[in-house]
């Protein structure tokens, strides 16, 4: 396999799971997917409406049952891996309520699995961008809606989804120890996406913060 088709596969994949998430919402009941992802459902026909939620306090709408979405205040669409992470949001939040005790992604179903992908997409980029200057984290936090945590050296939850939180926490460290940064979920989160999204949901908050300190 040359270079040039890897990025083609990959392409080819995303399109093919994205259709399959379509195909799967369109055969649901949007009410019940509403009242289970905690979003709003505005039908604009017996047939056919729009689902509105926030994903990292962006305002994000989904059609339904066509699947299709937007972010009206985003100057382009989400990417398609940000469309096929809402999509697999809706179709896979059950309605659980939130368990209100923050856990490692490890502790998640079968996080052990995916917890290196998870930490490695997240924790060394944080510490070379924050460590040394955790206003910058504090400040790139409060960007995307976060709220202070009393873990750590500075630590913040976010409101990722609307039944989807998660925190991250930066210990300074000291002569003995180097800086960390760590990520905790809420402990209802593997009842709103697969493991495997959550693993990719460490990344694009990550890039959500640097964009923001930036």
């Amino acid at each position: 396999m040359t270079h040039s088709q890897e990025p083609q596969q990959q392409q080819s994949g995303l399109d093919r799971a994205l259709a399959l998430a379509r195909e799967q919402l369109a055969q649901r009941n949007p009410a019940e997917i509403a009242r289970c992802a905690g979003t709003g459902y505005y039908p604009v026909s017996d047939q056919a409406g729009r689902f509105v939620l926030r994903f990292l306090g962006q305002p994000i709408e989904v059609t339904f049952p066509d699947g299709q979405v937007t972010a009206p205040d985003a100057p382009r669409p989400p990417k398609g891996a940000v469309a096929l992470l809402l999509l697999h949001y809706l179709l896979h939040a059950d309605g659980c309520p939130m368990g209100g005790r923050w856990v490692a992604f490890r502790e998640l179903d079968g996080g052990l699995l995916y917890d290196q992908a998870f930490r490695g997409r997240l924790e060394p980029v944080l510490l070379r961008e924050f460590a040394r200057r955790l206003d910058r984290f504090e400040q790139a936090a409060r960007a995307l809606g976060g709220s202070p945590l009393d873990f750590g050296d500075s630590a913040f939850a976010f409101e990722v989804l609307p039944r989807l939180h998660m925190a991250i926490i930066f210990y300074q460290g000291d002569d003995e120890f180097p800086p960390a940064v760590s990520a905790l979920f809420d402990s209802a989160a593997s009842h709103y996406l697969p493991t495997e999204d959550l693993a990719i949901l460490g990344g694009m908050l990550t890039g959500r913060l640097l964009a923001a300190a930036a």
